[in-house]
């Protein structure tokens, strides 16, 4: 955008210095011989004026474009659309207003007309896009009115992770699925690395990324915003939740940690997995293969089915076999889900 402006103001500039020199009959006052040199000074003088206020454009423009999709992202699809029509209507409703204003007496109808026309346009798309889903309630489009759910962005932890997609083909996660440019670049890092396992995990990832944009639910797109002042990649997805107004998709603990910092939002997929675990209880009593030893003195580790890790308590030297257990204590944490067991001595072990 900026060197864009830059060109448009120098050609701009140029053109029109060509055109004032030729207007001024600038061969009458430095003669044949200097007629051209003065013309390439002026043409020289406009292309560097333009130059330089096209450079002050182009920030400018810049800065309102950034605004803008700041704007747009933190709207629904729904909402662009009512406020849209809201706006055509206006326009209608401030052609019909002008009539009325140009014939003010004085002639200030001629002043107002402008004003009118923008506080009219302004005031339908502004309701039209508050009040969306009404719109289309009134119109008979209810279920695709517009959703509550704020966009999702979606980390690189937990597109490698992979569950998200599953979890998101269930439609149990509703949303705008957003996935950053840069979160890409770092898949793409990681798809490009000389260890074959993060090779393989990076392209995994790629892959993860055509299947949630293919059973979004809510829409996807790929955020180009980029913030180069910005190192970390966390806090760019930090930066990137609050102008968006989303929430943050993630299976890392840290990250998880800072935009609750910031009140950001957070879907930890741990979190969602842990919850969906068959609860466990003290007193309840099963049977569980101890396959490791444990931390402290005299443990043994084992797990469910589902993942679940169990301490056993003088499971040490069981290893190898199955164990009857009594659940004493279940630890909740956001890594997990930990069981603490003791040895039946009323059961026989296999």
């Amino acid at each position: 955008m900026l060197l864009t402006s830059r060109l448009v103001g120098a050609l701009l500039f140029g053109l029109g210095a060509l055109q004032a020199a030729r207007s001024f009959d600038l061969r009458a006052q430095v003669g044949d011989s200097w007629y051209y040199v003065a013309l390439a000074a002026a043409i020289a003088v406009g292309t560097g004026v333009g130059f330089v206020l096209g450079s002050v454009t182009g920030r400018w423009l810049s800065g309102r474009l950034s605004a803008f999709e700041v704007a747009t992202d933190r709207r629904s699809a729904s909402e662009l659309l009512a406020g849209t029509g809201g706006l055509v209507v206006g326009l209608i409703a401030a052609i019909l207003a002008g009539f009325a204003v140009l014939q003010l007496p004085f002639g200030i109808g001629r002043y107002l007309l402008l004003p009118v026309v923008l506080i009219v346009a302004y005031a339908f798309a502004r309701v039209a896009a508050r009040r969306h889903r009404d719109i289309f309630r009134l119109v008979g489009i209810r279920s695709r009115a517009g959703s509550a759910a704020p966009p999702r962005v979606i980390d690189t932890s937990a597109i490698i992770d992979g569950r998200v997609a599953d979890v998101l083909a269930t439609r149990f996660l509703s949303g705008q699925v957003v996935v950053p440019a840069f979160v890409l670049e770092e898949l793409q890092k990681v798809a490009d690395s000389s260890d074959p396992i993060k090779r393989a995990r990076g392209r995994r990832g790629l892959e993860l990324v055509e299947k949630l944009k293919a059973d979004s639910n809510g829409g996807f797109s790929v955020r180009r915003t980029d913030y180069p002042e910005i190192d970390e990649v966390d806090a760019k997805l930090v930066r990137t939740a609050e102008e968006i107004g989303g929430s943050i998709v993630t299976t890392d603990f840290n990250l998880n940690k800072v935009a609750q910092i910031h009140d950001v939002d957070v879907l930890n997929v741990n979190d969602l997995a842990n919850a969906l675990k068959p609860a466990v209880l003290p007193g309840e009593r099963m049977k569980v293969r101890v396959i490791r030893e444990g931390r402290e003195y005299n443990q043994g580790v084992g797990y469910l089915d589902d993942g679940t890790m169990i301490v056993v308590e003088g499971g040490r030297k069981h290893l190898g076999r199955e164990v009857a257990v009594e659940v004493t204590s279940v630890l909740q944490n956001p890594s997990g889900k930990m069981v603490f067991t003791k040895r039946r001595e009323d059961a026989s072990d296999v």
